[in-house]
């Protein structure tokens, strides 16, 4: 059993005394640089989905209209 305190003991020494927290301006420009990528990604799916249709709906997309018109 005093394996555990121990280990809960120096645990929580290296999280009060040596882990460096982040400011919360740190935090702030992160989270924004995380809704920026999420935004860019979202966007990149959501023209994927134009572009390539969705079958069920009876969009074909821009390019089902495209091999259409060669088919």
């Amino acid at each position: 059993m005093s394996k555990i305190g121990t280990y809960v003991k120096e645990s929580y020494d290296e999280l009060v005394h040596k882990v460096s927290w982040p400011s919360f301006k740190e935090l702030q420009s992160s989270a924004v640089v995380v809704a920026v990528a999420a935004l860019i990604l979202a966007l990149i799916v959501f023209c994927m989905d134009i572009v390539f249709g969705v079958q069920s709906t009876g969009w074909k997309g821009f390019l089902g209209y495209f091999y259409s018109i060669f088919a």
